[in-house]
């Protein structure tokens, strides 16, 4: 059965016309459920039912759902975002997402857009905005409402995907539009984050990555401070405001999501899956484990084989 879209705009409503266009857009791509990258940087989801929470890192991104709800946890924090809202991560975090609102007669239909550091600090650049003195204080996750220019070029550059060389001349000058609206807009302090400039948002991106390339290895917070040039309590200070976890949670998370991710998909048991990634207590890590996925290492993996195996038989 054919999917329908879900609202009905009203006359010479623009947002509502083009959101419903651009719903229609990515059923075209996307006949069934599934997330494509479309183009590079560019990828389109469908989903009929809700989701379970799904354990992941995000990507700088930006990302607009057409129909349908998401929430993402980051820490303790919660951001939900729907069709007249958009959600924008700059910094490479472990976090727990849910789709919260889809159905095979109203699939969710999401778009993201990866951001890319040397495109947000030339544009940033070329327009003259001045970079800020320290957003270093400021989350790397938020959701804002989604203006009609924002949605506009989204639709634009969805269209564009009929017509891909079209989408190779035009597409980076509408994915240029949109880093610019970005900046200019609600949440440019946060795509500050992302630039190639200096401050001390700069260098908690930095100690982010060197933490997601050694999270095995045990956390010296003092050696990774002197390496980003900042004191160890203004480290620890700006890394949560940024991550909204402290270093050593932020680095747990990982572990736990690459054991999971070990045991799921090379069959490690979980006292190997727990060493790789830095557990000398196999003990400790299943607790660990249990307290962060709700489950056992064993229980858990078995279930995630279960539902793959019944979403593969549907």
């Amino acid at each position: 059965m054919k999917s329908k879209i879900s609202r009905v705009p009203k006359p010479f409503d623009r947002s509502e016309i083009e959101r419903q266009e651009l719903a229609e857009a990515i059923l075209r791509e996307l006949p069934r459920d599934g997330s494509v990258e479309m183009q590079l940087g560019l990828t389109l989801s469908r989903v009929s039912t809700p989701t379970e929470p799904i354990y992941g890192v995000s990507k700088s991104c930006f990302c607009v759902i057409a129909q349908g709800a998401k929430h993402v946890m980051l820490g303790e924090d919660r951001f939900r975002y729907d069709p007249n809202h958009y959600l924008i991560s700059t910094v490479d975090l472990p976090t727990i997402s849910q789709i919260d609102v889809a159905s095979s007669q109203e699939p969710y239909l999401g778009l993201r857009l990866i951001l890319d550091p040397g495109v947000v600090t030339s544009t940033m650049v070329e327009a003259g905005l001045v970079h800020r003195q320290n957003d270093s204080g400021v989350k790397a996750i938020a959701v804002s409402a989604l203006d009609p220019d924002l949605l506009n070029a989204c639709l634009r550059l969805a269209r564009l995907l009929q017509v891909p060389e079209q989408y190779r001349v035009l597409g980076p000058q509408v994915i240029r539009e949109i880093v610019y609206r970005l900046l200019i807009g609600e949440q440019g302090h946060r795509m500050r984050h992302l630039t190639t400039t200096g401050g001390h948002a700069h260098r908690i991106v930095r100690a982010v990555k060197k933490l997601r390339e050694d999270f095995a290895k045990p956390l010296r917070i003092e050696d990774v401070a002197r390496e980003v040039g900042m004191s160890v309590s203004g480290f620890h200070a700006h890394f949560k405001a940024v991550t909204a976890m402290s270093p050593l949670q932020f680095q747990k998370r990982l572990r736990l999501q690459e054991a999971r991710r070990l045991m799921l998909a090379e069959s490690l048991d979980a006292a190997e899956a727990g060493f790789q990634v830095g557990y000398d207590d196999a003990s400790h890590f299943s607790r660990e484990y249990k307290r962060h996925f709700g489950d056992p290492p064993l229980r858990d993996i078995q279930s995630l084989r279960e539902l793959t195996l019944v979403s593969e038989a549907t």
